[in-house]
């Protein structure tokens, strides 16, 4: 058997197909083609009045790409994982490669939650979030949503749609129009690094007001 390498897993998700293992101890790893595809619609995420309230008072800090292991292995530390040592090894690899990144929330100096995922032409991969606080994962969302929109990014995977990610404006689509804005997508050449650091949330609430 072939070991997978972070080539394998740029191609897959040009393919429109994802990793996954079936458990943290499975020492496996299966790919995942999902019939309906969950999408955040950039320009639709939503930012309810208790979130911009929460990012107004700056009880959180965000920054981007400053702990990215650290990240992966709060998405690995729960009960049911589906992010095994291969995974965590893969995408440690196309991070230093420039092709995964974090988004990581800090309350003051505790990792407070984070999201991770991977950047191939204008298409942002979501693979994993952890929360450790109260509304954490969800400032964690709102600054990648604003990350990527100012990066000129144009397609926002989350591969499933949960109940969570619904409240937030993701969306559910069709396999066939999933592919069709994915070949889209990675024509664009969006930048990770444009935005420069996170700023302020009172800021991002301000932004996201006018885009919406």
């Amino acid at each position: 058997m072939v070991a997978l390498t972070a080539d394998h897993l740029l191609a897959a998700y040009a393919a429109g197909v994802f990793p996954m293992a079936e458990t943290r101890a499975d020492p496996d790893v299966f790919w995942v083609d999902p019939r309906r595809r969950g999408i955040i619609p950039l320009g639709g995420f939503h930012i309810s009045r208790s979130l911009a309230r929460t990012l107004r008072r700056e009880r959180f800090r965000a920054t981007a790409d400053a702990a990215f292991d650290a990240v992966v292995a709060g998405c690995a530390a729960r009960e049911e994982t589906w992010i095994n040592p291969v995974i965590q090894r893969l995408y440690g690899e196309l991070h230093g490669l420039g092709h995964a990144h974090s988004l990581e929330v800090w309350e003051g100096t505790r990792l407070a939650g984070g999201v991770y995922g991977v950047a191939l032409g204008g298409a942002f991969f979501g693979e994993s979030m952890f929360s450790r606080a109260a509304d954490a994962s969800k400032v964690a969302l709102a600054h990648l949503v604003d990350r990527l929109r100012r990066g000129g990014f144009t397609l926002f995977d989350t591969q499933f749609l949960t109940p969570h990610l619904a409240s937030l404006g993701a969306i559910e689509i069709s396999r066939g129009e999933y592919r069709r804005r994915l070949a889209k997508a990675l024509e664009v050449q969006a930048d990770w690094t444009r935005a420069g650091p996170p700023g302020p949330g009172q800021a991002l609430v301000q932004r996201s007001a006018q885009t919406s």
